[in-house]
């Protein structure tokens, strides 16, 4: 394997894996989502059944992604177009992350770190296909 495709398997490998941890937040107890959304800065979580359903669906989603980059991670040359479009679509979505976080009036250091770090990666994913791409002719 060519350098490019190491380090594309090994970023989508990585990014896979840190979502995968999301599966945590599906099972935790309620009690721990509220300890953790207080010690974001967020104050007290509402107690309704929608909290929770989407605190546990968008993990389950975040956990779903981590699986499918890790498959992809497996053949980075046969999934280039897969990886391709899905790190396109990430850029528009660290945007649409951007607008939704300053509608819901979170706080800037999470506006911040949740686009940058989309973008960051999404764009380093961009830069590795076109190298692999490259090198595979």
């Amino acid at each position: 394997m060519r350098t490019p495709e190491r380090a594309l398997a090994w970023l989508l490998r990585a990014v896979g894996t840190l979502d995968l941890c999301a599966l945590v937040a599906v099972l935790m107890p309620r009690d721990w989502h509220a300890r953790a959304h207080s010690l974001a800065g967020l104050g007290a979580i509402p107690d309704a059944p929608i909290v929770s359903y989407l605190t546990r669906s968008a993990s389950s989603l975040y956990a779903l992604y981590g699986a499918l980059l890790l498959y992809l991670a497996s053949d980075v040359v046969r999934y280039l177009g897969v990886v391709r479009f899905l790190a396109l679509v990430a850029q528009a979505h660290a945007l649409v992350l951007v607008a939704i976080d300053l509608d819901a009036g979170l706080p800037p250091w999470w506006i911040a770190a949740e686009g940058s770090v989309y973008l960051g990666w999404s764009g380093t994913v961009l830069w590795l296909v076109r190298r692999t791409a490259r090198a595979n002719g």
